[in-house]
């Protein structure tokens, strides 16, 4: 019984398209309102987007109006659906790299000159001297916790294995050095 259902929409759109291949705009309306909410799931499933989906569906139909008279008849609803994420696929293209662009203008306009930014590097890397020539100032026993924790970035598991203590000794030590740090340096060392 389905299939007959089937077989007839299928004549039904048929005699549709003939009537809209005529010039019929009523039948095209009628088209629009039959697949107007299949063709809305389909470009959404793209684009994610309620407004972008709302513009895509009705560029969409005029694709499918200038494409009628290339239809052969067969599988309507699935050639519709091909138009469709066709063009939703285009239009998220479109916009991905509309906000590459953006982000890409927004970078080269926050990139600092040449000239800053040589400078900013030599500035970084000659801090960065210092710190280490400070960190060997520590006692040795909180010397690599602080060096791995802070410089290295590493977990508290990581420092643990490397020091083969527990997780808590390497809190402690960093609580001392922290401690023996504040004591002796000043904050303008740093700066």
């Amino acid at each position: 019984m389905v299939k007959g259902r089937e077989e007839g929409k299928e004549i039904n759109d048929q005699a549709l398209i003939q009537q809209v291949l005529r010039g019929n705009d009523h039948a095209f309306r009628i088209l629009i309102e039959t697949y107007r909410g299949l063709i809305y799931k389909a470009v959404y499933g793209v684009l994610r987007n309620e407004k972008d989906a709302e513009d895509a569906v009705q560029e969409v139909f005029l694709k499918i109006y200038s494409s009628l008279p290339k239809y052969h008849g067969k599988g309507l609803k699935s050639w519709m659906i091909r138009i469709a994420v066709n063009h939703a696929i285009d239009m998220k293209r479109k916009r991905d790299r509309r906000r590459e662009e953006i982000i890409d203008d927004v970078e080269i306009r926050s990139l600092p000159s040449t000239m800053e930014s040589v400078e900013g590097e030599i500035i970084h890397r000659e801090m960065r001297q210092y710190i280490h020539g400070r960190i060997h100032e520590l006692p040795e026993n909180y010397r690599n916790v602080v060096f791995g924790y802070y410089i290295k970035e590493k977990s508290l598991q990581q420092l643990a294995a490397e020091e083969r203590i527990n997780e808590k000794s390497v809190r402690v030590k960093l609580h001392r050095a922290r401690k023996w740090m504040k004591k002796r340096w000043k904050e303008d060392d740093f700066s």
